[in-house]
């Protein structure tokens, strides 16, 4: 059996053992967290520990803390007209979102289409102030949403002086801060972030989980899901307490492990770019000159298609992606790489790797010498064809 190794942390992280503990003990509890009795309150003291977990990991309030079903209803929660600071009952009039953002936050959430402005970024997928400081002059009360990290490059974005810039225009700042938590300091003081959404899965808890985070004062008048009033009247329906713990306690795992893993990341990461570029000098890592996230990196050879390199990987042991997971399965044209001016011919050939905290050197060899291969008869494939 060919030994495997997995490269796609971006897209799922394995479940963690604090997390699969938790949830199994999770899993044991009868009562619904609604319910008074014993059983009832059992089930709440879970969920309420989660919220404090995941607060920690952002610097967060822990009453400020909404679990949802994951990253993308935390999104559309956050995206809407109906947001509400202070004493200020004005509904947002107009949202920009960068060129970069994941799809449940280009779609616009709750805003009308032609509320909705796309800022522009440059060739690192990093947004332009200049260009922001220009678009907020066309809104009263404008809601911005750039992501902390992108899933793709990895290319981290400069959330806190975009804060200083929103704030001065009477705005508010959503960060989708999804690929970042865990991975780098993510305080939402420090970042400025008035609104801030996670997932469970990202950082080794269960799929099925995820949580918008705000800051005091932060008032979301309608509500993306209404029934029993659960999650403080923010999110109706039975809390999933088996996911919540699971990803409480991922929360806390990531948070006490993020700096050693961060570097010993970042050496591996390194470890496998200089590599790259020295058996393949025509490889093009993507966002190389931007701060980047310290587990990721996207690189493409010209001649090479993506989709084919994918599946020769897989065959070789390794688990890699082309950048965004697809719910089609099929590999696509990258949008952030269009928006970052990568032609198409280079972005078709777009390969991610992504470690986490249990990648290995061992296994940064088995990617290596899987390269090799992919690209020697890849390259060969595509010269014979030319």
């Amino acid at each position: 059996m060919t030994e495997r190794a997995y490269f796609d942390w971006n897209a799922t992280a394995p479940l963690r053992g604090e997390a699969r503990a938790a949830v199994l003990a999770a899993l044991e509890l009868t009562g619904n967290a609604s319910s008074v009795h014993a059983e009832g309150r059992a089930a709440r003291q879970t969920i309420e520990q989660a919220r404090a977990q995941v607060a920690t990991l952002v610097g967060a309030e822990t009453k400020n803390v909404t679990f949802t079903s994951g990253a993308t209803e935390a999104n559309m929660l956050a995206l809407t007209p109906a947001l509400e600071a202070g004493f200020a009952k004005e509904p947002r009039d107009r949202l920009f979102v960068s060129a970069v953002e994941h799809p449940s936050v280009r779609s616009g959430g709750r805003f009308a289409a032609d509320a909705v402005e796309v800022l522009p970024v440059d060739a690192n997928g990093i947004v332009n102030l200049a260009a922001l400081k220009a678009a907020l002059a066309k809104a009263a009360r404008p809601l911005v949403s750039v992501m902390l990290a992108n899933n793709e490059t990895g290319a981290i974005q400069p959330i806190a002086s975009i804060a200083e810039i929103v704030h001065a225009a009477n705005g508010l700042l959503h960060v989708d801060a999804v690929q970042g938590a865990g991975r780098i300091d993510c305080d939402m003081a420090a970042l400025g972030a008035d609104l801030l959404s996670l997932s469970s899965h990202k950082i080794g808890g269960p799929q099925g989980a995820g949580a918008l985070v705000r800051r005091d004062g932060i008032h979301i008048a309608e509500p993306l899901i209404r029934g029993g009033g659960q999650e403080r009247n923010l999110r109706a329906g039975t809390e999933n307490v088996v996911a919540i713990a699971g990803f409480g306690a991922a929360a806390q795992a990531a948070f006490r492990a993020r700096q050693a893993d961060a570097v010993r990341m970042a050496g591996l990461r390194d470890q496998f770019e200089a590599s790259l570029l020295a058996q393949t000098p025509a490889a093009f890592i993507f966002a190389r000159d931007a701060a980047r996230l310290p587990n990721t990196s996207l690189f493409a050879v010209p001649g090479l298609k993506a989709e084919t390199a994918i599946i020769s990987f897989d065959l070789n042991g390794i688990a890699v992606s082309s950048g965004a997971a697809c719910s089609s399965g099929k590999v696509q044209i990258s949008s952030v790489l269009t928006a970052m001016g990568v032609s198409a011919d280079l972005a078709r050939g777009a390969v991610r790797v992504s470690l986490g905290w249990d990648t290995t050197e061992a296994d940064i060899d088995l990617l290596l010498t899987a390269w090799m291969r992919v690209v020697s008869s890849l390259l060969k494939s595509h010269a014979n064809a030319a």
